[in-house]
């Protein structure tokens, strides 16, 4: 008399439910996740320009005559330095600070401006932020004029 032998393991059909409902799972929470982190890349984009704000600010009031740095690298190489080397270098799309890039622009003693711009425009950020000497952040639209 032949003995049958006892399965052991996992038939294909019961594979390939336990795949769906993986593939199912990570369709639901991949899109939230890549949400969650283009909103944290946006906020910690206004928090570097409230940070380059009032450093310009400190920077400002420790000279004499007042004046506004002529840029970010000077903030962060003077003694001591009014930011982190990190922000200081995040100048262009090859060198960004979690998904943003910014550009200073130093007008004159008295006035400046800053924009946050997503690196990869729609992965890394949606919208551009602006600050000036008035310390107020703004939100501007594609082509980075003020959204009042």
């Amino acid at each position: 008399m032949l003995k049958l032998r006892e399965k052991h393991g996992f038939t294909l059909v019961e594979i390939m439910i336990v795949v769906a409902i993986i593939s199912l799972l990570a369709a639901i929470a991949i899109p939230n996740l890549l949400r969650a982190r283009h909103n944290a890349n946006e906020a910690a984009a206004i928090a570097a320009l409230r940070t380059i704000s009032t450093s310009c600010e400190s920077y400002r009031s420790a000279q004499t005559p007042t004046t506004y740095p002529p840029d970010l690298l000077t903030l962060s190489t003077e003694t001591p330095p009014y930011i982190d080397a990190a922000l200081a270098s995040a100048i262009d799309t090859a060198n960004t600070k979690q998904g943003f890039y910014f550009t200073y622009v130093w007008s004159n003693a008295n006035q400046y401006t800053c924009l946050a711009n997503p690196a990869v425009p729609g992965t890394t950020g949606t919208r551009i932020f602006f600050v000036d000497e008035s310390g107020v952040i703004r939100l501007n639209n594609a082509s980075g004029a003020p959204i009042e």
